[in-house]
């Protein structure tokens, strides 16, 4: 059975994280959303903040949407928020990454 069949993290011979980086780049905007929605919510109280969660309130924040907002980028805005923010890391799970 060919990898294709299988399943693939690559999208046209890119990667996941080549993809995030080149979708990241021209959408900074997303980037800064998702932060100010973890602050407030971290603000508000919360010990926990899904990545899931905020992609589908941007998602209905934005009023036709994110053109190319997938769903596998979520993990590498996770590990982004807190690479900028260590103090935020409790508040998110990580898990080991399978893929590059």
């Amino acid at each position: 059975m060919s990898i294709a069949a299988l399943g693939s993290h690559r999208t046209a011979g890119r990667t996941i994280t080549e993809q995030f980086h080149a979708f990241d780049a021209h959408n900074p905007h997303v980037y800064r959303a998702l932060e100010r929605m973890a602050a407030r919510r971290l603000a508000a109280g919360a010990t926990r903040v899904s990545l899931k969660d905020l992609f589908e309130d941007l998602r209905c924040q934005l009023p036709h949407g994110v053109a190319g907002l997938n769903n596998n980028y979520t993990a590498l805005y996770a590990r982004r928020l807190i690479s900028e923010h260590p103090h935020w890391a409790a508040a998110f799970e990580l898990r080991r990454r399978r893929a590059a």
